[in-house]
């Protein structure tokens, strides 16, 4: 795993599939984004021809959409329906099993996985939710032997945003646009090549495979210029300040009733976030009742069986869900893990059939205006 130590600034001539070679070199699975199903999602990728270059998308409140840019910008997007938890903390694990061996139950549980992922095009909100779930599943009293095993061997490239979705709203909660910390190697593209920051000792070998240069000073200068654009670019904000109470303090806020007759309860916030954790364990077995497999699975606080225990539903309906979620997100979270369990990413604004704002629903609850 990555330290937060920020190293030497290299410039990289356009080279990137000597990067994914020395990887893969290396015995790393390269994950990167690339094109499927009209958006842009991470997959296996082992030639740069797979990366969506030159394309870009357009995000807003229930849409998204990708258009061909004016250049061959290698990341000229922001971020698509996957976040890299799919890969740490995937949909579906099996977690135990249990055969049938003479009249006993011999139960097993699987060796953690060797897989040795290298994450190419890391955002900085997305390293800050890659903190949050380190929280959750590694610095607690109870540890998750997948989770753990997956992150240690992580190998993390990241990218400076050198422009914003209208659902960003990053710099509210600190997290972005630029990467400080968390990553092996950091890219900041311009339009001739890289600038490379070094964060770990692992991302400085690989580095030295390939070919690089120190970079000029107008390179750094433009640099600065590059990344600034991102945050000129972010219009939506969150106010944090004392959110945590201010929501608390508004439990009954009209505004929940209002959200919810709107909210469809789909779901599509919580598997989209890059934080949300909640899931379910379910036990299968075979046809001959000789083998049972434990299998946990992603689910969801919207989920109406979610809160379900023996005397009733805990939150039977859409606005005491939506309350639920939202304040966990932003007040809560605090309590547990010490942090936000939002980074701003704005994929929950763009994903949401009906347009649903976190931002401004979290900003008239918490101020109490009734409008």
């Amino acid at each position: 795993m990555v330290t937060d130590a920020v190293g030497p600034l290299y410039f990289l001539k356009a080279a990137l599939q000597a990067v994914i070679d020395a990887l893969r070199a290396a015995g790393h699975t390269v994950v990167g984004p690339t094109i499927e199903q009209d958006a842009i999602v991470y997959r296996d990728i082992e030639h740069v021809t797979q990366l969506p270059v030159g394309w870009t998308d357009e995000q807003g409140p229930g849409y998204y959409r990708l258009r061909r840019r004016d250049d061959d910008a290698w990341f000229g997007y922001v971020v698509g329906p996957h976040s890299w938890k799919r890969f740490l903390f995937p949909p579906t694990l099996k977690v135990s099993s249990a055969s049938r061996t003479d009249g006993n139950w011999d139960f097993h549980t699987p060796e953690p996985p060797q897989t040795h992922y290298a994450f190419l095009g890391v955002r900085a909100c997305e390293l800050a939710a890659l903190r949050v779930q380190d929280r959750v599943f590694l610095d607690g009293a109870y540890q998750d032997p997948h989770y753990r095993a997956m992150r240690t061997n992580a190998f993390v490239i990241a990218v400076n945003c050198t422009q914003a979705a209208s659902t960003c709203f990053c710099t509210s909660m600190n997290t972005g646009p630029r990467c400080t910390a968390g990553f092996d190697l950091a890219l900041t593209e311009l339009d001739d090549g890289f600038l490379v920051e070094v964060g770990s000792a692992e991302g400085a070998e690989i580095l030295a495979r390939v070919e690089t240069r120190a970079p000029t000073e107008a390179e750094r200068i433009l640099g600065d210029k590059v990344r600034q654009q991102a945050v000129d670019q972010i219009t939506r904000t969150l106010d944090t300040n004392d959110l945590r109470n201010r929501l608390f303090a508004n439990l009954q806020h009209p505004r929940w009733q209002e959200v919810g007759a709107r909210c469809l309860s789909c779901t599509n916030c919580t598997m989209v976030c890059p934080t949300c954790f909640c899931h379910s364990v379910t036990d299968l077995r075979d046809l001959n009742q000789e083998r049972v497999d434990r299998e946990r699975h992603w689910d969801s606080c919207f989920a109406p069986d979610f809160s379900s225990m023996n005397g009733g539903m805990v939150r039977p309906d859409t606005p005491a869900r939506y309350r639920q979620w939202l304040t966990h997100k932003l007040a809560s979270w605090h309590d547990q893990f010490g942090t936000s369990g939002c980074v701003g990413c704005g994929r929950c604004i763009t994903w949401c059939p009906v347009g649903i704002d976190i931002t401004e629903e979290a900003a008239v609850i918490a101020g109490g205006s009734t409008e």
